[in-house]
């Protein structure tokens, strides 16, 4: 490829979709109207506290608490949904087997990493085990042109013919939407996946995934994989993450499949077919979750996503510092995809219809909402048992006060209830007592939410890296049923 053919794929895959829909791109979060929004929001609130600043917060605590019950109760309904017979794709392993090698399509699975020697040959080692005819696999190999110790470790591992190394040119937004919608403008297949480096796919789910897609006609663009962990038992965020993930994929996602709502993606084990992806101008380079920002656009465009029963494991970060970085990125993320999708509200409406809009507001603004409100209610809760203070009293009326105390007592209740079921459904029972334990880990959600909210303001598209390979430094702990 010469140097003139690298830039124009590479301005391509940085302001490709800015220049075909602008309105979705997250180069610019807010619009203008949202912006003068927001001002005179904030004026209102102000003068609110001038005038009268009890009837003022009352006003406040009023509409947070009926949005903080209402996103308790949706959760509570997703996870009842995701019961239901049509929630997932399954597919068994005589079905997936007996495609013959020459009907099978052509696969390209794209691998993004950076700065990842410690990991990336594994992954490498995981692909050549697929159960997929090597000549019909197109393998690129996403590295950023200046990340020398990656690029060094994937050439002393010599992988073979059905693997590329695609040397992404080094610019700015550093972000893995950037580095796919590269290699996707090389990719040769008609269907593609998205691996991350540290990820370890059953041998079976490109052939799962074609199966699934030959199944469907072309308004299913995405079949997403399942992901768990391989070191759940490492400490008790591995834990605690590991049960999550089973809540995420296990319930959440099916569920919202199987209510009709627009379905945030997660970030790798993801199957798509690659016209539908190239026709939306594929990834937004600056919002740092991607999937969750395309599985919108593509419910917006009258696509649907299925959900693959296949697994894919992960490396659970096991670190404090590591995780709220990876997590702030990820409600960042959400709080981008809300934004720029509610720019425009009365298009998006006839995009989605109210019911679609709904599932939006209370999943994808809701999520962040959530950990972001959390601390305020906590803090108000403890102030009130310690030191029972008037204004407490007196911004809570008697509505909203027996509502909020039914949300904490029940709705938390329920909440850990739904988590420690999704441990037992899932047979993993050496979880029960982190599952018990889990509002410790809403508080470092909230954490990283507050995190999330000021790098909104300031650093927007930063993406912060995730250090994996951690548990190589630990002993290997035994894993648990799946």
């Amino acid at each position: 490829m010469s140097d003139e053919e690298a830039q124009l794929r590479l301005d391509a895959s940085i302001n490709g979709l800015r220049e075909l829909a602008p309105e979705v791109s997250a180069k610019r979060i807010l619009s203008k109207r949202q912006r003068q929004l927001g001002v005179a929001l904030l004026a209102l609130f102000l003068i609110g506290c001038i005038v009268d600043v009890v009837v003022t917060f009352t006003i406040l605590v009023s509409i947070i608490t009926v949005i903080y019950v209402a996103a308790i109760i949706y959760r509570l309904a997703i996870f009842r949904a995701s019961g239901r017979d049509d929630t997932t794709e399954v597919v068994s392993d005589e079905e997936a087997r007996a495609v013959p090698d020459d009907e099978l399509p052509i696969y390209t699975v794209m691998i993004p990493a950076y700065r990842e020697p410690e990991v990336i040959n594994e992954l490498i080692q995981r692909v050549t085990q697929f159960e997929y005819p090597p000549d019909r696999l197109d393998v690129k190999l996403l590295i950023e042109a200046d990340d020398d110790v990656t690029i060094e470790a994937i050439r002393k591992a010599v992988p073979g013919d059905q693997f590329e190394l695609v040397l992404v040119p080094a610019a700015e937004p550093r972000t893995k939407p950037k580095a796919l919608n590269y290699g996707l403008s090389l990719a040769r297949g008609e269907l593609v996946a998205i691996y991350d480096a540290e990820d370890e796919p059953e041998p079976l789910q490109l052939r799962r995934a074609a199966v699934a897609m030959k199944r469907h006609g072309p308004e299913v663009a995405c079949i997403q994989a399942k992901l768990t962990y391989h070191n759940p038992m490492q400490n008790l965020i591995t834990k605690w993450f590991t049960i999550e993930y089973s809540l995420w994929f296990t319930f959440f996602l099916p569920g919202l499949s199987s209510m009709g709502a627009p379905i945030p993606l997660g970030g790798t084990s993801n199957h798509f077919r690659r016209v539908a992806v190239q026709a939306m101008g594929a990834w937004d380079p600056f919002n740092v979750t991607e999937d969750a920002d395309l599985g919108i656009r593509m419910f917006r465009e009258g696509y649907t996503v299925r959900v693959l029963e296949s697994n894919t494991y992960e490396e659970a970060n096991s670190d404090f510092v590591n995780w709220v970085k990876q997590r702030s990125r990820w409600l960042k993320g959400y709080l981008q995809t809300y934004a720029v999708h509610l720019r425009e509200p009365r298009q998006l409406k006839r995009d989605v219809g109210w019911k679609g809009l709904f599932h939006f507001t209370m999943f994808v603004g809701g999520t962040p909402a959530l950990a972001i409100i959390n601390p305020i209610f906590w803090i108000m809760t403890i102030l009130w048992f310690v030191a029972h203070p008037a204004f407490i009293q007196e911004i809570f009326i008697a509505p909203i006060y027996y509502l909020g105390l039914v949300s904490w007592a029940f709705g938390n209740f329920l909440l850990v209830y739904a988590t420690v079921m999704s441990v037992r459904i899932s047979k993993r029972d050496q979880l029960l007592v982190a599952a018990l334990l889990v509002p410790i880990y809403w508080v470092m959600m909230s954490m990283a939410a507050i995190k999330a909210v000021f790098q909104m303001i300031w650093a927007p598209s930063y993406w912060e890296k995730t250090v994996h390979g951690l548990h190589h430094a630990q002993p290997e702990p035994q894993d648990v049923a799946t």
